[in-house]
């Protein structure tokens, strides 16, 4: 009985995710939330798309943006930002809370700051020196991994 109830929940997971993987579908800039439009507009002006994704979900939908330059951006599906990965450049300072940037500078003053993540309860970095810091939702440092 066990084996059969796990096999059905491993089908019907499958499905789920198989159904899932199909509400993904390419967009422009122009149906981003207007929120995530203004991101765009003020800190990466000018750079050209490769592409702009909806990932539709049970949840929540979300968006990703790729730039040419190998830039990527993730936004909510309310269009706040929630991953900046600037692979080849710097993450644009006025995007890092001044708390967290001021630690930055003050700790690590010739590295870039290539990525960051923010989720409810926290802020993710990873600095051009390998390092990652991890800071609260009050910019308080709480981890640091090399």
């Amino acid at each position: 009985m066990k084996k059969i109830i796990i096999i059905a929940l491993a089908v019907f997971s499958l499905g789920i995710l198989t159904a899932n993987a199909d509400n993904n579908r390419i967009i422009t800039v122009s149906q981003l939330p207007k929120k995530a439009q203004q991101f765009i507009s003020q800190h990466f002006d000018g750079a050209k798309t490769t592409y702009v994704k909806e990932e539709r979900e049970f949840i929540e939908n979300s968006f990703e943006v790729m730039f040419a330059n190998g830039t990527k951006v993730e936004f909510t599906g309310k269009g706040e930002w929630k991953e900046v990965d600037c692979r080849r450049s710097s993450v644009p300072t006025p995007v890092i809370p001044a708390a967290i940037m001021k630690y930055v500078k003050d700790n690590y003053p010739d590295v870039k700051v290539l990525l960051i993540e923010r989720d409810r309860n926290d802020y993710e970095l990873k600095l051009s020196n390998r390092l990652e810091l991890t800071f609260d939702s009050k910019f308080n440092i709480i981890d640091i991994d090399d």
